[in-house]
């Protein structure tokens, strides 16, 4: 009667996550438009300061030296603060059009992909997911990606997913130890890619708690989780293991250290187009 109990409170928060999935895809695609008036308004705006600063070189001599000083610093803060914008827009941009691909993504649809991009965003996501959480999480995250990586034939909004599940893991590991080591451990994740013999690898490892044998032996069961309830729902593994072997053809290994550690590791065979 435990067991089905547990069973029906992680079926139920599944439940609440598809829902907060189908949720958050509306809030993305009503948040991308005014993005986009953000982000066109940004650079027609560095159009016309540049048409504004020909004027005024053009009418310089009738200036002061003071005067012209100060334009100069207004102009250059200007186009400083418009890049920024621009910047920070196109990444939100980036965010959200991830977003939709996994809501809406079509099933197994192998497309070009910049890798890198993808592991960089959802790892910082699930770091911002915790700090919404717990403001009081704080970690160091150590990116180490492969430079010049050619895109790359995944699917992914699948691989978005196995970064986000491993991430989330990685997180939960290091902040459960934290609270049982306080100031003096130092939490970390180091996140590396790359490519070699034509294999793709993605390794994700952390300093965090790790794993006794039993997990390990029970780490790919469907509905076992280490988490309490409502904060897992024991499925994030093995639908990882099936992202990554069953759809990409690659292999997911992991290595742990109880009171040490955990890494995870993706290998994908490079896929052409």
């Amino acid at each position: 009667m435990t067991d089905i109990e547990q069973l029906k409170q992680q079926l139920q928060q599944q439940e609440k996550l598809a829902s907060l999935g189908m949720l958050s895809a509306g809030i993305a695609h009503e948040i991308q438009n005014p993005l986009n008036f953000v982000i066109n308004f940004s650079k027609m705006s560095d159009k016309l300061l540049r048409d504004l600063t020909d004027i005024i070189d053009d009418n310089k001599d009738r200036l002061s030296e003071d005067d012209r000083e100060d334009v100069d610093d207004i102009v250059t803060d200007l186009r400083d603060n418009m890049a920024k914008i621009v910047e920070h827009g196109e990444r939100a941009i980036n965010i959200i059009q991830g977003i939709l691909l996994v809501s809406r993504g079509k099933e197994n649809e192998f497309i070009p992909s910049d890798v890198n991009r993808i592991v960089h965003e959802y790892v910082w996501l699930s770091y911002h997911a915790m700090r919404a959480k717990d403001k009081s999480f704080n970690i160091s995250i150590h990116e180490d990606y492969q430079d010049n990586l050619p895109q790359m034939m995944v699917i992914p909004q699948d691989l978005s997913r196995a970064v986000l599940n491993l991430m989330n893991n990685a997180c939960f590991a290091i902040h459960h130890r934290a609270l049982s080591e306080g100031d003096d451990y130092q939490p970390t994740i180091t996140v590396t890619t790359t490519m070699a013999d034509n294999q793709l690898t993605i390794t994700i490892a952390d300093n965090g708690e790790g794993m006794s044998d039993e997990v390990k032996a029970r780490l790919f069961e469907n509905f076992f989780t280490t988490k309490p309830i409502g904060q897992g729902t024991g499925l994030g593994m093995g639908i990882t293991r099936d992202i990554v072997e069953q759809k990409h053809h690659g292999h997911l290994s992991f290595e742990s250290t109880l009171g040490a550690g955990t890494t995870f590791t993706i290998t994908i065979p490079v896929r052409k187009k």
